[in-house]
């Protein structure tokens, strides 16, 4: 194979990821995911298996997560002429150009919840317990929810809240870990927007942005039940070593619950959900189906791996370059030109003070592990378009970035171990931008390998 050979083959391959992850994005846009499993017939509202009468008591409509512009937006188009009052809240900069009659539309900050959130958030719950029986509250749930739907429990204040948060996204706990502790300082997560929401039924459309689509864990579970507990919060605060660095409301606040002092979240069985209907209409899996089609239409031998990895962003590196190398060496688990897909949501243990999110960590660990492995291409991309605190959703490298980015003068370890690989491949022009897409299904990780 000669360099212009490889060049070439490369230059396709990038074209191709970008088509591929495109795909995958617009598969699970958060309109589409609801006409695919809500339709309406006269005054009667088809949900799965469930109807809805719209001619009977009041409809009302809660958003909350990344996606909710769009998908209150979705469901306005369905039942706008009957809907009494709704409030959508979405991250800044996710509205694009979403034009809603009936809903208030309302921004907030995200991963870190701000007071924005807490004004939204208090009109939502204003609305759920607004709703009487006879009434009907649409919930739409997407990723981010958790932080956009704020309403600190009694006695814990946003800065409590914010300060948590932060210590736990800095640990590299998972995002059920994460929402376990979320759910026992809030008001409405964990089952709580449900208990408000009661006597009145509720119908949860649920974007899934969490391995295997648990809806107790996805923004929290506001209407689903509870099966953690105080006393899991507790182990979780003792495994990332975090009780004495929280703050002294929150430590107080989580031994009183462990004493029965503040209540529990509902469980299975409370009765508050007895009138609810929870249903996941789009996730990671559809995201995945798609890109899979697409590298077959192209002409790629494509696999789908897996839709729940997890684990630190440096140490999957390890499993890419694993596959480059029997791919090219052995031509499994497919031969080349070959497409192989994984999803889910790596974490990243903070031990810098750079830039980049898990996505460009992931792709930046990839780097040097295959490098003169020709002709190859990787690519790690946030489904909403942001990756971490950054305007990124990912990055993307090859068997020559190594290369490229030696001859720029950048030591690539020294940017992995400060956690900068935002400003690393700012340099080599790699970063992944899509900007806010309003839907999020968690990470979609491509590898592409050929050879002449």
């Amino acid at each position: 194979m000669t360099p212009t050979d490889a060049e070439k083959i490369r230059t396709k391959l990038l074209a191709d990821l970008k088509s591929l992850y495109n795909i995958g994005i617009e598969s699970v846009m958060p309109d589409r995911a609801i006409w695919r499993h809500v339709r309406r017939d006269g005054d009667t509202l088809y949900v799965a298996d469930e109807t809805y009468d719209l001619s009977r008591g009041r409809h009302y409509l809660i958003a909350f997560g990344k996606a909710a512009a769009l998908m209150a937006e979705a469901l306005e188009s369905l039942i706008g002429d009957v809907l009494a009052d709704g409030v959508a809240i979405t991250k800044y900069g996710h509205t694009g150009q979403v034009k809603l009659k009936k809903t208030r539309l309302y921004e907030a900050g995200h991963p870190v919840p701000d007071e924005a959130g807490i004004r939204a958030a208090r009109e939502a719950l204003r609305l759920a317990e607004k709703a009487r029986q006879g009434d009907t509250v649409y919930v739409l749930i997407s990723g981010g929810g958790s932080a956009l739907l704020i309403s600190p429990a009694t006695g814990l204040s946003l800065q409590d809240k914010q300060k948590t948060t932060e210590l736990l996204l800095r640990t590299g706990a998972t995002i059920q870990e994460i929402n376990t502790v979320r759910k026992h300082l809030s008001r409405v997560k964990g089952g709580q927007l449900a208990r408000a929401i009661a006597p009145a039924r509720f119908c949860s459309l649920i974007l899934s942005d969490v391995i295997g689509d648990p809806i107790e864990f996805i923004a929290s579970g506001p209407t689903a039940p509870d099966t953690t507990t105080f006393r899991d919060v507790w182990n979780i605060l003792e495994r990332y070593q975090l009780r004495n660095r929280l703050p002294v409301a929150v430590r107080t606040y989580v031994r009183e619950g462990l004493a029965g002092k503040q209540p529990e979240t509902p469980k299975p069985g409370d009765p508050v959900f007895k009138r609810g209907q929870n249903l996941v209409v789009g996730n990671l899996a559809q995201a995945l189906k798609a890109v899979h089609d697409r590298a077959v239409e192209l002409g790629y031998n494509a696999l789908i791996l897996t839709t729940e990895l997890e684990g630190e962003a440096r140490e999957l590196a390890h499993l890419y370059s694993a596959m480059a190398t029997d791919i090219l060496k052995h031509r499994w688990p497919v031969a080349p030109p070959a497409c192989i897909l994984c999803g889910g949501e790596p974490t990243v243990n903070v031990r810098g003070n750079g830039l980049g999110g898990r996505n460009q960590e992931l792709a930046l660990a990839v780097l040097p592990k295959i490098a003169g492995r020709r002709v190859t291409v990787f690519g790690a991309v946030g489904t909403d378009g942001t990756d971490g605190p950054t305007d990124a959703a990912g990055a993307h490298v090859d068997d020559d970035s190594l290369a490229r980015a030696e001859q720029l003068g950048l030591n690539w370890l020294e940017y992995l171990q400060n956690n900068d690989s935002y400003h690393f491949f700012e340099q080599t022009g790699e970063l992944i931008k899509t900007g806010p897409t309003q839907t999020n299904v968690m990470d979609i990780h491509i590898l592409l390998v050929d050879q002449c």
